[in-house]
Parts: C-alpha cells; structure tokens; sequence
C-alpha cells in the first residue's frame, strides 16, 4: 500500500493519505502536506515540538491537526519531517512533530500552502484508512 498520492484541484492541490490505522493515515498525511512545500528528505528531525488537539469529528481532527501544522510551520518557520500521532477512542490527538529551521540555502522551496480546507476531505475506514485533504496554495 502507498502511503500518499496527489490529486490535481483548481488552483488548489489534493492528496489522499493512506494507513493501516487512523493513526498511520495522519503520519502519512502530515508527510505529503510537507512534501507539496519542500523536500522532506532534506529535512533534519532535530528539534522537536508535541501538541495535543481534541476534535468532535474524524474529519474535523484532520482539518485541525493540518491546521496546527501549518501554524507551526509558519510561526516557528520550521519544517517538518517526522510525525509520530496517536489518537484515542475520544478523538483526543497528541502528536510529536520533528524538523528544523527553514534553510531555503539547504531546503528545496517547492510551494506556499496558504491554507487547509475542508472542501471533500473526508476519512474513509475500510480494511485500511484513507483520508483525503486539499491546500489552497
């Protein structure tokens, strides 16, 4: 199973993230919104930051979990590159992000997300778990 894919949107760009848990898919997603901005591979998981959120839905979580990480992206101008998430039966989320500084020197600059939105993202639990997100780039 792949862990992402793009899809194209106007003016916008789509992803679906996969996982064999709920958890697994939110990893892979946080992944693929930081691909669409630089090169993840590049990035050093060196310092760290740990929030927690707490949501009414799964598609709300997903929605606030991607907002939180845009704000710390740009508030902290960092990068991120590893995610480990785990959320409870209560839709309570804790998640411990890692990266760096932003270095466009040493990072690729591939494109701005101006924002997540909710349009179609959706999180679908069969045998496995796919979500699906759009940027507004």
């Amino acid at each position: 199973m792949k862990n992402y894919e793009y899809f194209e949107a106007t003016a916008d760009i789509g992803f679906k993230a996969y996982g064999k848990s709920l958890n697994e898919a939110f990893e892979n997603a946080s992944i693929a919104m930081f691909n669409i901005i630089t090169d993840t591979e590049d990035v050093s998981p060196v310092n760290e930051i740990e929030f927690e959120i707490t949501s009414e839905d799964e598609v709300s979580l997903l929605y606030d979990y991607l907002e939180e990480l845009l704000f710390y992206h740009e508030v902290e101008f960092m990068l991120f590159s590893s995610f480990h998430v785990e959320i409870d039966d209560n839709l309570h989320l804790t998640a411990k992000i890692k990266g760096e500084k932003i270095n466009w020197d040493k990072h690729e600059r591939k494109t701005e997300i101006k924002a997540i939105t909710f349009h179609k993202m959706d999180v679908k639990k069969t045998r496995h778990v796919e979500l699906r997100a759009i940027v507004d780039l």
